[in-house]
């Protein structure tokens, strides 16, 4: 499948072209090369023109027939680099959910300045146990993944320390629907949204609520993490985008800047807030809908 990224593209396009380089210089026609490694000619023409990554045995295979196996080595991790771009989430989960929330916690670590912005969940660093309890129960049962959720919960309040440790700083933005879809009980939707209110006022926390409102200049999109403005991570439905090309962070760094200025933050965010407890009690959320 296509990557869902210009630049993970462009890189897959000059990984196939310096492929094509070394088949045109080893005097092969991309037929008598697919003959060679057992692969049908369209596959290498597809490979060629950067629609395929080619696995690292084709890329050993490749450069031993054409007689550049000198190459390969750069180029299979050319092509490691453009895998890892994009990764489904099953791949993430395979064995389970501890998994994924460790894996990215060297990035938390080492980052100080951090912008989040979600129009789905309520970001992982701000949860309560129980709403990240009632987030991972739906993921596990929906994929169908091994049921290590206490693991994931400890592994996930682990990552939190970073809000009262060291130099960070946090800006994010949710949704104001966030606060008004429920994707737990009404009972730890309350926690949550009380948790918000109260981890507002760390001094390294910056929190905006992007208001429900018709006179929008940017509307809702994916939910996304930018790192010291070098590395942006996307959420998919499929899976997780890491975008490193300045071009592209800058793309996300724009759009987080639009959310800013439309967003409210201090006495006006938590009134939101509030708002969405104030109906939470009253009974007139939806309880129970399950979303990533």
């Amino acid at each position: 499948m296509p990557l869902p990224s210009s630049s993970a593209q462009q890189m897959r396009q000059s990984l196939g072209l310096r492929l094509r380089e070394i088949r045109i210089h080893a005097g092969l026609t991309a037929r008598d090369l697919g003959r060679l490694m057992g692969r049908h000619g369209s596959k290498i023409s597809r490979i060629e023109h950067g629609t395929v990554t080619p696995s690292a045995a084709d890329i050993r295979t490749w450069c031993t027939h054409c007689g550049a196996p000198d190459e390969a080595a750069d180029l299979v991790a050319s092509a490691l680099v453009v895998d890892g771009m994009f990764v489904e989430w099953h791949r993430i989960e395979r064995t389970g959910l501890r998994q994924e929330q460790e894996a990215i916690l060297p990035i938390f670590d080492r980052t100080q300045r951090f912008r989040a912005y979600s129009s789905w969940l309520v970001p992982g660093v701000l949860q309560t146990s129980a709403y990240t309890r009632a987030v991972l129960e739906v993921v596990t049962r929906q994929r169908g993944l091994p049921d290590d959720i206490d693991d994931a919960i400890a592994s996930r309040r682990d990552r939190q320390r970073i809000l009262h440790q060291g130099d960070h700083r946090f800006a994010v933005l949710i949704e104001e629907s966030v606060l008004r879809g429920g994707v737990a009980s009404a009972e730890v939707m309350v926690g949550q949204l009380g948790h918000l209110i109260a981890v507002s006022a760390l001094p390294r926390v910056s929190l905006g609520i992007v208001p429900m409102r018709a006179d929008r200049s940017a509307w809702p999109v994916e939910d996304f993490w930018v790192f010291d403005d070098a590395r942006v991570n996307v959420e998919l439905v499929s899976g997780c985008l890491t975008i490193t090309q300045p071009r592209e962070v800058a793309m996300y760094m724009n759009m987080f800047g639009e959310l800013a200025g439309q967003s409210v933050y201090g006495a006006a965010a938590r009134a939101l807030i509030a708002s969405a407890i104030e109906a939470l009690d009253a009974g007139t959320l939806d309880e129970g809908i399950g979303t990533r």
